[in-house]
């Protein structure tokens, strides 16, 4: 299959290209380019149009190398969209969105609210008829994924819309996400999840400006597990109604995850494209945070379990791990040792790859193992911190590197995102966020006896590959180093 001729072609925000080589990816790949290829990369990254080689194109948007850049359709060439609501017990917000929705610029086929069994049907029934909504009225609760497939049943649009009863978007966020559909192997597109204003501007509140589950960055991408962007939140989620298998009604949450790895299992494609924009909610009572956060962390068994391998809290190589292991029992000279033992092994795989494979590897292999140590210590004080807590006590010698662990990393991401929120509170809500996150995975996975979202990925290493062979292989999926996901 190739990307359409009339698309555009970005690097991926997490790929650079040097000289013949081409650097990133899901997972990670060297990939070498012949001098056609590059010239024809060139071309595109100057503003050209994919053209006839729309299989090359393909092969790096699949690999995760390269970001499409749709043209923008005429107005009446859009996809006929169906916003489907699901809400119970939400009819102030049912209103508001449906006021939302009205008052956009954007193009909208129908809307189908869902009452999930709500307590007052008369005001949803009120809220919808304002809104100009078709209601679907539920005698049995059902919960979100259930309200969300009874509305797809129902629905005759192209494109299913899914947005939360708790959402707002903002205008022309259909604009920036109905041109993705032009990819035929697009499945389902994501906008991204901000804070809603609502006036408050406690403490919680500043936190999840800056770090709410549902927001996944600035940077757009391809939604994959391990990836850079390894889910996204179906608080608003459009999905090809082709495509759309129906949300799974037996999880307890994590449904908005499994639909997006469902998808990309079987070989479609999944975007974030947060040029749209959808304001959202928040939960900032501290006990409604809290809970929230177990909520989430007791999804990851059941995702597990689904998805072998793509729940897990840290992907990296042996490598990487041996010598972070070195660095919390206080042996510099040995981590020093691994990571120069891992450069220099690199640097000879490169060696006629690149044009200084010595630099090269320092700066992959080097690099990539300080770059890791965030990763590292988030997953040993969120996902592990139960049993970081027993090594702590049990082995005093890994005592100074799990404080750090504690700190640096939440102080380091305080300096770069400069939140309106001083590092000390900075610091405590990040590690409240993370003590009730990975108390839900524990919980979660004895429960459910799954011990695999608790597992470290050791099985990472470097690809290198031609463009010839990447096309061979479809851009194939995999892990990288890093967080597998951030709930």
């Amino acid at each position: 299959m190739t990307l359409p001729a009339d698309f555009g072609v970005a690097l991926d925000p997490g790929a650079w290209l040097d000289g013949g080589v081409l650097f990133g990816g899901t997972p990670f790949r060297v990939v070498t380019l012949s001098a056609a290829q590059r010239a024809t990369v060139d071309r595109w990254l100057a503003g050209g149009r994919i053209g006839s080689d729309g299989v090359l194109a393909r092969a790096l948007v699949a690999a995760g190398l390269a970001l499409p850049l749709p043209p923008e359709p005429a107005r009446d060439a859009w996809p006929r969209v169906s916003v489907v609501i699901p809400v119970r017990d939400r009819p102030r917000q049912l209103a508001r969105l449906l006021s939302a929705l009205g008052s956009s610029d954007d193009a909208v086929h129908e809307v189908i609210v869902v009452d999930d069994a709500s307590a007052d049907a008369a005001a949803h029934a009120a809220a919808a008829a304002s809104g100009g909504a078709r209601l679907i009225r539920l005698d049995r609760q059902q919960r979100a994924p259930g309200a969300r497939n009874a509305g797809a049943a129902v629905a005759t649009g192209d494109v299913l819309a899914f947005v939360d009863s708790d959402c707002v978007p903002e205008a022309g966020w259909l604009a920036a996400l109905l041109p993705h559909f032009a990819d035929p192997e697009v499945a389902a597109v994501a906008p991204r999840v901000v804070a809603l204003e609502t006036g408050r501007r406690g403490w919680l509140d500043r936190y999840e400006e800056h770090r709410a589950p549902y927001d996944r960055g600035a940077s757009p991408g391809l939604v994959r597990p391990g990836g850079r962007i390894p889910f996204v939140p179906t608080a608003t989620v459009l999905v090809r109604a082709a495509h759309f298998p129906g949300f799974d009604t037996s999880l307890r949450g994590g449904e908005d995850v499994d639909l997006a790895w469902r998808l990309t299992s079987a070989g479609r494609a999944v975007r974030y494209e947060p040029a749209a924009r959808v304001a959202h909610e928040h939960l900032t009572a501290p006990r409604a945070f809290a809970g929230r956060r177990v909520y989430y962390g007791r999804t990851a068994a059941p995702l597990a379990r689904r998805h072998p391998g793509a729940a897990r809290p840290l992907a990296m190589s042996p490598w990487t791990a041996a010598a972070w292991a070195a660095v919390a029992l206080r042996r510099p000279v040995a981590a020093a040792a691994i990571t120069g033992a891992a450069c220099a092994l690199l640097a000879r795989e490169l060696r006629g790859v690149v044009a200084d494979p010595v630099r090269t590897a320092v700066r992959l292999a080097g690099g990539g193992t300080l770059r890791a140590g965030e990763a590292v210590a988030d997953a040993v004080v969120r996902t592990w911190w139960p049993a970081t807590l027993a090594a702590g006590v049990l082995v005093p010698r890994l005592r100074p590197a799990l404080a750090a662990a504690v700190v640096v990393p939440a102080v380091l991401e305080w300096r770069r995102q400069r939140p309106d929120l001083d590092p000390v509170r900075w610091l405590l809500t990040r590690r409240l966020d993370d003590a009730a996150y990975g108390w839900g995975v524990w919980s979660g996975a004895l429960a459910a006896g799954e011990p695999d979202p608790l597992r470290p990925d050791l099985g990472w290493r470097l690809r290198v590959v031609s463009a010839d062979e990447l096309i061979g292989v479809g851009g194939g999926g995999g892990g990288c180093a890093g967080s597998a996901s951030r709930r």
